[in-house]
Formats: structure tokens, C-alpha cells, sequence
């Protein structure tokens, strides 16, 4: 049976949460004189829905889940450092996940100061299960997954990663940023299979809204009610809620945007593999294409003098060679096949 108050920190377990003015009080129509806010400029006056009742019951009707398995907060990455900062006692416990994937699980283990564990991915970047299973240990409270990864851009095999959610002894984290761009279905149809399991989504990409910051986490109430306690009081701000709102009222744009960006996946990876310098695309399960050239660092420079960004793994485990390219609208894939086109190699030897 899992038990996630054996794996919570000491501390964490017998924390009494900061309780707001709007924990006090959450009826409307009322004089509000409790929580020293400026009576003018309404309603952006108010402190924001701490526990963004609204808006989880939106998210809720959208993803076939109940409130209580919904935590929002700033991007994904608040989730990410809550659920260290409420699991792993630092210099003690351990959080393992993979290489290459997402910076900021190590980033947040680091600021934690808990040690974080990577296991190389197989040549075909896959989950290497022994590796994994080498690195944990009784004090390996979180194992973090990104599926589709970044920056690799495939899904793991599906029955690796119930694997791994069924017998690792704490929590599995399930990054789905990508998901939208999947031909995989989410986790989030087995939630209720897995108490263990935390899934992270988010308005940044299919969406269209990394500006606002907001990031999603699905888990067992019991996890999301840890998560609730341990967050700041007022952690996403009333513009952020309102424009989420806004936006999931009109879903069938968001799956139009989907079409659009899945379609120019396909037609840009046709325009690449011509390119004399490209020597291989890997298949995409995300809004991106990892793509190998020749010279990565002269056509990351050409590139960037021409104004066109892109990102650099060339450096990074199993992605030597590879640059990163984001799909853009047609227009802005196009401009980049006009200049790849232009490229003059001996004008950006490797230095």
C-alpha cells in the first residue's frame, strides 16, 4: 500500500500552513476589510483565488479529473522544486531521473541541495531500466521522467514507464509538457491506477501561453494536498487565472494550433533532409526537431547572424551534432529554409 506521509520530510508532515484572509473567508458580495488591500482599482485590487477554485474546475471538466487531483502553479517548474522541497531532505535523500533530459529537475535537486542521479539513456534514447534501477536506493524519494523528452523529442516505451511507476518505491513524476504533439495518449487516463504517480503538463506549449506562467501537476489528493500546504499563499496571480480561463474556453483553437504546428513538423523535416549539411533528423513526438548537421557550431553561428535562434545540444549526452529547432509558423520555417539554403561552409569553419 502506498503511504505518502512515509515518504514526506520530517518537518513537512508537522507544518501548520500560512492561512490567508481568503482561507477565512471565501463567500462573495461582502464588505472586504481583512486583508489590507486598496479599496480602488476592482477587482485587480483583490488578492487572487489561493486554491484557483474556478479554474481548476475548468481544468478539471477539460482533463476528465476531479479538483482535488489538480495543483496549479507558476510553470511547471514551481511543481517541480515543491515536490523536492516536500519529499527529499537535503544532504540525505536522493531524486533519480535520466540524461539528457530537462534541465531543471537537476537545477531544483541542486538549489534543494539533494543529490540528483541521472541514468544515460540507451543509443536509441530509450529508458535504460537496469541503469535506473542501479541508482535507487531506500533514500530515492522522486524519479523524474519527460515523456516526450526534451531534447531527445520521443516518447518512452509505454510499458517502461509503467514499469518503473509500479516498482519504484516513491514518487514518479511524469513530465508531459509535449503531450499535445504526441501520438501517445496521456497518463492521465490510469491516474487512478497509480497513487504514486504526479503528471506535469502545461499552458506554455500547445497552448500558446509561456508568458503567464502556468504549469499543471495531476496526482492523488493526497500528493496535491502536500503540494497546497507547502506553496506560497497567492502563487498564481489574477491575470494569469483570467487569461487561462479565457483560453480554455476555446479549446478547439488550441487543437487547431496543434493541426498547424504538426503539419509543419512534417512539411519542414521534408525541406531539411535535402540540405546537403543535415545528417539526421531524429523522429519528433514534440513541437521541435532535433536535427544533425555537419557542423553544428558554423551553422549555429550562421544562424544567429542571420537572426534566426535556435539551441545548441551539440554538447549535451547522446546529442552530439544536434541542433534544436523549434516548429514556427510557415512563414518563419520558411525564412529558416531560405538562409539554410544560403549557408556557405567555409565561411564558418569550426573554430
Amino acid at each position: 500500500m502506498f503511504d505518502v506521509n512515509s515518504l514526506l520530510r520530517r518537518n513537512i508532515r508537522s507544518l501548520t500552513p500560512y492561512s490567508s484572509a481568503r482561507d477565512e473567508y471565501k463567500g462573495s458580495d461582502a464588505i472586504l476589510l481583512d486583508a489590507n488591500e486598496n479599496p480602488f482599482n476592482h477587482p485587480y485590487n483583490r488578492y487572487p483565488d489561493p486554491h484557483q477554485q474556478l479554474l481548476k474546475s475548468r481544468i478539471a471538466a477539460l482533463k476528465s479529473v476531479k479538483s482535488g487531483n489538480i495543483f496549479v502553479g507558476n510553470g511547471s517548474d514551481e511543481a517541480i522544486d515543491l515536490l523536492i522541497r516536500a519529499f527529499c531532505e537535503p544532504r540525505e535523500d536522493n531524486v533519480v531521473s535520466i540524461n539528457p533530459t530537462y534541465g531543471m529537475y537537476k537545477v531544483c535537486a541542486d538549489i534543494n541541495d539533494v543529490a540528483y542521479r541521472p541514468a544515460l539513456l540507451t543509443h536509441d534514447h530509450q529508458l535504460d531500466i537496469p541503469s535506473i534501477r542501479e541508482l535507487v536506493d531506500e533514500n530515492s524519494k522522486l524519479l523524474f521522467l519527460c515523456s516526450p523528452n526534451n531534447p531527445t523529442s520521443n516518447n518512452f516505451y509505454r510499458d517502461d514507464v509503467k514499469y518503473l511507476i509500479r516498482t519504484f518505491r516513491g514518487i514518479v513524476v511524469l513530465d508531459e509538457a509535449y503531450v499535445d504533439f504526441s501520438c501517445e495518449a496521456s497518463f492521465i487516463r490510469e491516474l487512478d491506477l497509480y497513487p504514486n504517480l504526479v503528471i506535469l503538463q502545461t499552458f506554455s506549449k500547445a497552448w500558446g501561453m509561456a508568458g503567464i506562467r502556468l504549469g499543471m501537476a495531476f496526482a492523488d489528493e493526497m500528493i496535491i494536498s502536500v503540494l497546497d500546504h507547502i506553496k506560497y499563499p497567492y502563487n498564481v496571480n489574477a491575470l494569469t487565472q483570467h487569461m487561462a480561463l479565457e483560453k480554455i474556453a476555446n479549446e478547439a483553437g488550441k487543437q487547431e494550433w496543434v493541426r498547424i504546428i504538426l503539419n509543419e513538423r512534417e512539411l519542414l523535416q521534408q525541406e531539411l533532409v535535402k540540405l546537403p549539411m543535415v545528417r539526421e533528423i531524429l523522429p519528433s513526438d514534440a513541437n521541435f526537431l532535433m536535427v544533425r548537421f555537419e557542423n553544428p557550431n558554423g551553422v549555429f553561428r550562421y544562424l544567429i547572424d542571420n537572426k534566426i535562434i535556435v539551441r545548441d545540444r551539440s554538447k549535451v549526452a547522446l546529442c552530439e551534432g544536434f541542433l534544436r529547432i523549434t516548429i514556427g509558423t510557415g512563414e518563419e520555417n520558411m525564412k529558416l529554409m531560405e538562409v539554410l539554403g544560403k549557408y556557405d561552409p567555409l565561411k564558418y569553419e569550426t573554430d
